[in-house]
């Protein structure tokens, strides 16, 4: 596993930024650049459940580790979801299992959020989580800023 960091400067309030990355309506505008149709459903609770997925329902199985909202949000992945079916035991899960996908906020001040980005990857998926997460963040700056 590798980690990788991302960072961007937005000039929006953090309660705005915050909003952004998890709303319902904009998660899978700014994710687009992961997979296309990205979802994200979760019940928001420390040790709950949290799904990541494409338009066909499939993709990760994963729980909250840590949660201060507006300011931070750690996922720890589980496993996968594939046809309805969670997936945490077998081998190749296992192999990435408990990598985590870490979220801070900070305000710079009022009208200025430092948003900051960890997440622990497998070397053959580099290349897209870059292009996911620097893609992904530009689309996020441009809407909190448009407005």
């Amino acid at each position: 596993m590798e980690t990788l960091d991302y960072e961007i400067h937005i000039s929006a309030p953090i309660q705005k930024v915050w909003d952004l990355l998890w709303s319902p309506e904009t998660y899978p505008i700014w994710t687009q650049f992961f997979t296309p149709g990205s979802q994200m459903k979760s019940d928001w609770k420390v040790g709950g459940k949290t799904y990541f997925t494409n338009q066909k329902g499939e993709g990760m199985v994963s729980t909250i580790e840590s949660l201060d909202e507006p300011n931070e949000v750690i996922f720890r992945h589980l496993g996968t979801v594939r046809d309805g079916v969670e997936d945490t035991y077998t081998r190749e899960v296992k192999d990435w299992s408990g990598a985590e996908e870490k979220y801070f906020l900070r305000a710079i001040d009022e009208n200025t959020t430092q948003l900051t980005a960890t997440v622990h990857v497998s070397n053959e998926n580099e290349d897209a989580m870059n292009k996911g997460f620097n893609e992904g963040f530009a689309m996020l700056k441009k809407l909190a800023e448009k407005e």
